[in-house]
């Protein structure tokens, strides 16, 4: 609620002028009640709660003020006695400051208390581009049942306009808030020169809860001022579930932003065919990737041959995404400018994801084949969301190349990510891409549950007292073997091996310990990553007359993936998956098998399938279980069924293999 983050901004004339004064200029006399409130029932066990919150935002005066009061509940809350005012400021000219900061803590018998100290200035990020920073406070005494009271303003530089971000829920339950903007009534011009005069806005609200637009009269022929303005009442605290969607697609929000266009089909044509000419113009096909596409591609007969070739040619080239990207004085030191062309990014050898891209896509072209570049969201960040008129949305390049007649999607802009495939966090989402015919909003496909793969197996032997020796493979395909491809970039052998290390332990019964013996095809992206381990450690109970052991080691320490009765919001995993276990153990001599966990299967929403099964061959017992998912999105009607279906089966996950001590053989003296 007290970040204070930069919107798009727009370069305007400056402006001098008058606001009027804020609501919030004084401070809120609590009642009886508030001060009395040890919990709230609208927000059952809630460790605090927002009573007010008020945001101005005055164009004419290049400020905005926010005014909050928060209620202390409980322990937990106390957490929000301190404070974080964002700050940046950016090399293009732009800040945001913060400045006039009061606070004060309220006791529960009425005691005022105020904040006589100065903000701590705290640096997050300083480098040339920009320097984030906040002002800190620690709010004066707050214990269970203060109200605590904040407000300051923030302040943009006299040539620059920024557009609120209304965040009209938070991660604490909020009674009531009130919003207003007055925006300027001076025309402003964009980075590009274009006229932006018109106001367009995106609301994602309460049921009930209505932006409310008002213009008052106009002087000697101007126009008067437009004012903004939103009431929201009781607006629920922000809900986190596992497996849930991105939180900035679920939250309730209004979206600013200045409009040249009347429709949202007219904005996306318009502004998807100057993003269109960007991409065509940095993936010329040159006469440097005419050559480099030539030599990359000799030998090849085919299109997939050739494009084979060139997907491989850019995938080894680094990607600054997952490396480290130059500074401007970096480069100007090798005789080097800003990359603007695939040409440039050739002299390098090196570029951003969507750099690589656009490289592809010219060398593509240079081959011969048709080739379109596709705007996106990450899927693990946001949905995308065709009303929201603004590309700032969309994140990353997608290539879409026809071969032999057929559209095929590529992602050389995410390292290791194999040919024909996308990132997870591409598949199925939606953006804006370039066709014969112009610029549409589109969506890309998903990927079939047999392209990611784990497959864990472990060949442990037994000792009489319950401990196993032996060996763990892992071996994944698809989005798990890209993860920690992409980890691997990003460290060492050493971390690597650790994290690794770490995440078997983790599923492992506790006392058992890995050990990682051998990676194999790490960056062989178009093959499988196996790791082997050594796994050792106590994995059985031992009684007088029984050894108890798990069924499945990757599956005894698992928590319930679903334990709530209820949901609020949809399930959303983030891909398909096979998940595939093989557990051998061989018994210590003298034992037998009483009990192992039995064939079971199960399927639901023609989607989810498992089953587990045991065998048994002379002095070993394996146990196998299949989890396979073919779905990502499940609408809340379904979470029963979901719920169900996994408390099925992680009940069988926790069944176990049950020993005893085998019969002692008998014989018998034939007698004569």
């Amino acid at each position: 609620m007290f970040r204070a983050v930069r919107a798009a901004c727009l370069a305007a004339a400056l402006v001098v002028g008058s606001g009027a004064a804020h609501a919030a200029d004084q401070w809120i006399t609590p009642t009886q009640d508030e001060l009395k409130m040890t919990s709230f029932p609208k927000a059952p066990g809630a460790s605090a709660i927002i009573l007010n919150y008020d945001e101005l935002t005055e164009d004419a005066l290049h400020m905005e003020s926010h005014y909050v009061r928060i209620k202390i509940l409980n322990e937990e809350g106390l957490k929000h006695a301190d404070i974080e005012l964002f700050q940046n400021r950016e090399s293009g000219g732009w800040a945001y400051t913060v400045d006039d900061v009061q606070a004060r803590t309220i006791h529960p018998d009425g005691t005022v208390i105020p904040f006589t100290g100065k903000p701590y200035q705290k640096v997050i990020v300083k480098n040339k581009e920009h320097q984030h920073t906040a002002k800190v406070i620690t709010l004066p005494d707050v214990t269970v049942g203060s109200i605590i009271e904040i407000r300051y303003k923030g302040r943009w530089d006299d040539n620059w306009y920024t557009l609120p971000r209304w965040s009209v829920q938070e991660d604490l339950y909020i009674v009531k808030s009130h919003y207003v903007w007055k925006p300027t009534t001076r025309e402003l011009l964009s980075s590009d020169g274009k006229t932006n005069s018109r106001i367009s806005w995106t609301p994602i609200l309460p049921k009930g809860t209505e932006l409310k637009q008002t213009q008052l009269p106009g002087v000697n022929g101007n126009n008067g001022q437009i004012i903004f303005e939103l009431n929201a009442n009781d607006v629920s605290a922000l809900v986190e579930e596992d497996y849930m969607p991105p939180m900035k697609s679920n939250s309730y929000r209004v979206m600013f932003y200045y409009l040249s266009y009347r429709s949202a089909d007219e904005f996306w044509q318009n502004e998807g065919k100057n993003w269109s000419k960007r991409v065509d113009k940095f993936a010329e096909a040159s006469a440097a990737v005419h050559a480099f596409t030539t030599e990359v591609t000799t030998g090849a007969a085919t299109q997939e041959e050739k494009l084979k070739k060139i997907y491989a040619a850019v995938m080894l080239m680094d990607n600054t995404d997952f490396t480290r990207t130059r500074t401007e004085s970096e480069e100007k030191a090798n005789g080097l400018k800003t990359a603007k062309t695939a040409d440039d990014i050739l002299t390098r050898k090196r570029g951003s994801g969507d750099d690589l891209t656009k490289l592809f896509l010219a060398m593509a072209r240079a081959a011969g084949m048709k080739a379109y570049g596709m705007a996106v969201v990450r899927r693990d960040d946001r949905i995308f969301l065709p009303s929201w008129l603004d590309l700032v949305q969309l994140d990353d390049l997608i290539a879409i190349v026809v071969v032999d007649g057929k559209e095929q999607f590529f992602d050389p802009g995410m390292k290791y990510v194999p040919y024909g495939h996308l990132d997870w966090k591409h598949t199925y989402a939606g953006g804006i891409r370039q066709t014969d015919q112009g610029v549409k909003v589109a969506e890309l496909p998903g990927e079939s549950y047999k392209y990611s793969q784990v497959q864990r197996v472990a060949d442990l032997k037994l000792d009489e007292t319950g401990k196993a020796t032996g060996v763990g493979v892992f071996t994944f395909m698809g989005a798990p073997a890209v993860r920690w491809r992409q980890r691997a970039t990003r460290t060492d052998e050493t971390e690597l091996n650790r994290d690794l290390k770490d995440a078997v332990e983790a599923m492992l019964p506790s006392g058992m310990e890995a050990e990682v013996t051998k990676i194999e095809q790490l960056y062989d992206y178009e093959k499988p990553l196996k790791v082997s381990l050594k796994v050792g450690g106590p994995v059985g109970a031992t009684t007088s007359k029984r050894m108890i052991l798990p069924g499945d080691i990757y599956e005894s320490r698992a928590k319930a993936a679903f334990p709530h009765e209820k949901r609020e919001l949809p399930v959303y995993f983030n891909y398909e998956v096979w998940e595939r276990d093989a557990v051998r153990y061989v018994l210590p001599a003298g034992m037998k098998v009483e009990s192992a966990p039995a064939t079971a299967q199960d399927k639901i929403l023609e989607s989810m399938l498992y089953d587990i099964s045991s065998q048994q061959v002379t002095n070993t017992i394996t146990v196998r279980r299949n989890l396979a998912r073919n779905g990502l999105i499940y609408p809340v009607t379904d979470y029963p069924t979901i719920r169900t279906f996994y408390n099925k089966l992680q009940a069988k996950d926790q069944e176990n293999v049950v020993l005893q001590p085998a019969p002692a053989a008998t014989t018998s003296a034939a007698s004569n």
